[in-house]
Order: structure tokens, then C-alpha cells, then sequence
């Protein structure tokens, strides 16, 4: 079976500490004097040849949680299937109130959703739907809003990262215009795994977000040390016209249940229900499960815990063995490599270790998803006998 490509494209990123000093990697993002608008500088290799999936070990290829969903999640799924012929309104609204409670706003301020994808792509539905205006978002980033917006045919207006891969919110800002309609940030960024300076990131959206609405995708927020000091939540609060999104898929181990949230003006949120259904998309299964996980924060911490020391020990043996790595905040690292990208990710999936190559100005980069300790030292002795 081919594998195709993941929404989320990947690159590679500047690494900022947890506080707000930038801390610029060893290796500059490769540039290239034919950039333009609508176009993108990663690209993913796509295999010639056939893989077969069952004999994947170490599945370290879509950045999910290798722990997860947590055992009282799995018990509040099973125990609600005999519930599946009825809807799951009241369990909708019982999830709603835990979020805003969560999030210290209102329950008119939550929008829930079968993954985070789904609200990017319905937001810029409900954003784009005439068929007219722009959307700025850095280059590379996740693709699924922008791909959406452009289907409806809005044009994509890319700001490419800095040299050492963070957003350029003054070039993102000066991008903005009347015809503008809407903002897009990963933080943290997807495919690179950094961070932007909250401090810089909330004074953007603030200003921004006066002119058009600024969407922030913190979908891996969960995996840093204090994510609420990162988080541009308290913006919503303070009445600005940004839509922050989350997901149960990454820390909380519940990609396949297919479950999301956003937090935004309630105008905002009444804007994009009139248009599109919302709570109709969602399983009952889902619904319990994401009650359950919000409840598992000893589960939560050993997850991320797991998944930092997971991190420490590839940084150290990739850096070992010779390579230039990105350090990430994230579940996931990417780093360039020293020989044809088809031909190390043939020898991986040869070894059953799954992971993805990307191209970013022909340069090609392996991106592996953090997995259990015993799966990193698998693909760790796979890197080494393809580079022998």
C-alpha cells in the first residue's frame, strides 16, 4: 500500500526556548530565489515503490500518541457503544462545558468537531465560500486550511520562515491586506516543530486580528513545558478576533476517534454553525472518550514525559551519527539528509520502521514521529545500518 500524503506537510523550524529567546539552529533553512505566491518550497517524496504495512515495527510516520488512548478512555468507549443508536447531544454539551471551564470562557465561545482538521477546513469554507480574497500563512505549514481556501478559489499568499525557521510575523503582517481574508499560525509550527515568542505572536494577533481574523493551530501546544503561557486563549477572552484550535489526536492519544475543538468569538462560532453542521459529526464513542481524557492528567503528563525523554535520546544519537537535527517542541523531529530521500526511506521501511521524506528546495528531510523508547532505538539502528 502507497502512503499519501498527511495534510500536514513538514519542513523544518527555528528551535525558541520555552521562555522568549530564540535560539537559532545549526542549520539554515535552505532558500531559493524562485519563491512565489501559491507555491510552496517542501514537497513530500512519494515512494516508487510498494509498501507493505504489515510488516511495519515502528510506526513513526503521522505523529501519533504510541501510549494512548489512556485505559479509562478505552473503558468509557467501550461502555458507550450499547448507547450508539442514540445521539450525542447531551454528552456534546457535557464536553462543551468542560472545555470552556478549561479554557476560561464561555460555552458559546466552543465549537467541537471530528478532529481539528475538520474545523480548519470548515472555517475556511465559511471564510471562502464566495470564491474570493487571500489567506497568509508562513511557508511551509500545515496545508489543510490553505488547500481548502484555494479549492474555493482564494489565492495563498506564503511567507516563508525565517533562516532559522520561525514565523515572520512583521512580513506576515505587511502581507495582510484589504482583500485578506484570513490569517493562518501553527504554533507550534507543523512540519517544523518550533515555537514562535508568545510575547511577539500576541502582540501580532492582537493587531491583526483588528483587520481579519487571525486562526492559531495548537494542535502540539499540550507537548510543551507551560503550554498556557504560550496559548493566545486569553486573546478570545479579552474580546480579539481569534480562533484558536485544538485536538484529542496528538498528547491526548485519540487520533482515530476523530475529535476537536476551536475556541472563538461567539459571533465567530455562530458565523461558521449557520453555514455547517457541528456537533452532528461527532460519535458518541468520541464524545465519552474526550470526557474521559480531559479527567487523565496523570495519564496526559506521563505521555509527555515519555515523549520528551523519547526526544532527548534521538536528538543525542542523531547528532551522533553525524546529522544537523532541528530540535522540536513537539512529538515529532525533522532533520536533513546526507544522501537521495527514496533511498533512505526505502532502507527504513525495509528495517519496518515508517517514517516520511520531504524536500524543501530539493533538500531532502526525514521526519519521524516520537514513538515507545523501544520503537526510537529501532529506528535509531535502521538510520545507522541505511547511512553504513
Amino acid at each position: 500500500m502507497s502512503i499519501s500524503m498527511n495534510r500536514r506537510n513538514w519542513l523544518k523550524s527555528s528551535l525558541m526556548t520555552l521562555g522568549t529567546m530564540a535560539v537559532a539552529p545549526a542549520i539554515a533553512l535552505p532558500r531559493s530565489t524562485s519563491h512565489k505566491s501559491g507555491t510552496s518550497i517542501i514537497k513530500e517524496v512519494i515512494p516508487s515503490f510498494s509498501i507493505d504495512e504489515t510488516r511495519i515495527m515502528a510506526r513513526l510516520s503521522a505523529n501519533e500518541n504510541p501510549y494512548g488512548p489512556s485505559p479509562k478512555v478505552i473503558e468509557a468507549v467501550s461502555s458507550s457503544i450499547s448507547a450508539g443508536n442514540r445521539y450525542g447531544h447531551s454528552d456534546a454539551a457535557t464536553l462543551i462545558k468542560m472545555i470552556s471551564e478549561k479554557e476560561g470562557v464561555s460555552p458559546e465561545h466552543i465549537m467541537l468537531g471530528p478532529g481539528s482538521s475538520d474545523l480548519l477546513e470548515k472555517t475556511a469554507f465559511v471564510r471562502f465560500m464566495e470564491g474570493k480574497g487571500n489567506i497568509v500563512s508562513a511557508d511551509p505549514a500545515y496545508m489543510s486550511i490553505i488547500q481548502t481556501a484555494e479549492s474555493l478559489g482564494a489565492t495563498w499568499k506564503p511567507v516563508l520562515l525565517t533562516s532559522d525557521y520561525a514565523h515572520d510575523l512583521k512580513a506576515m503582517e505587511k502581507a495582510v491586506d484589504q482583500d485578506t481574508k484570513l490569517v493562518y499560525i501553527c504554533n507550534p509550527n507543523n512540519p517544523t516543530g518550533t515555537i514562535t515568542d508568545p510575547v511577539a505572536l500576541k502582540a501580532f494577533c492582537s493587531k491583526v486580528s483588528k483587520q481579519t481574523p487571525v486562526f492559531v493551530d495548537e494542535a502540539y501546544l499540550e507537548f510543551l513545558d507551560k503550554p498556557e503561557d504560550h496559548s493566545m486563549v486569553g486573546l478570545i477572552a479579552e474580546g480579539n478576533d481569534v480562533i484558536v484550535a485544538r485536538t484529542f489526536s496528538k498528547l491526548h492519544g485519540m487520533a482515530g476517534l476523530r475529535i476537536g475543538y476551536i475556541v472563538a468569538q461567539p459571533e465567530r462560532i455562530k458565523s461558521i454553525t449557520s453555514k455547517v453542521r457541528s456537533t452532528m459529526g461527532l460519535c458518541v464513542t468520541s464524545l465519552k472518550g474526550a470526557i474521559a481524557s480531559l479527567q487523565e492528567t496523570a495519564f496526559l503528563e506521563s505521555c509527555k514525559s515519555r515523549n520528551a525523554e523519547c526526544r532527548s535520546y534521538i536528538t543525542e544519537e542523531i547528532t551522533a551519527l553525524g546529522y544537523e537535527l532541528i530540535p522540536s517542541h513537539t512529538s515529532f523531529l525533522l532533520f536533513p539528509l546526507n544522501m537521495d530521500g527514496e533511498t533512505f526511506m526505502k532502507g527504513m521501511y525495509a528495517g519496518g520502521v515508517g517514517i516520511r521524506v520531504f524536500t524543501i528546495n530539493d533538500q531532502p528531510y526525514c521526519r519521524v514521529s516520537m514513538g515507545t523508547m523501544e520503537e526510537m532505538k529501532l529506528f535509531i539502528d535502521t538510520v545507522k545500518s541505511v547511512s553504513a
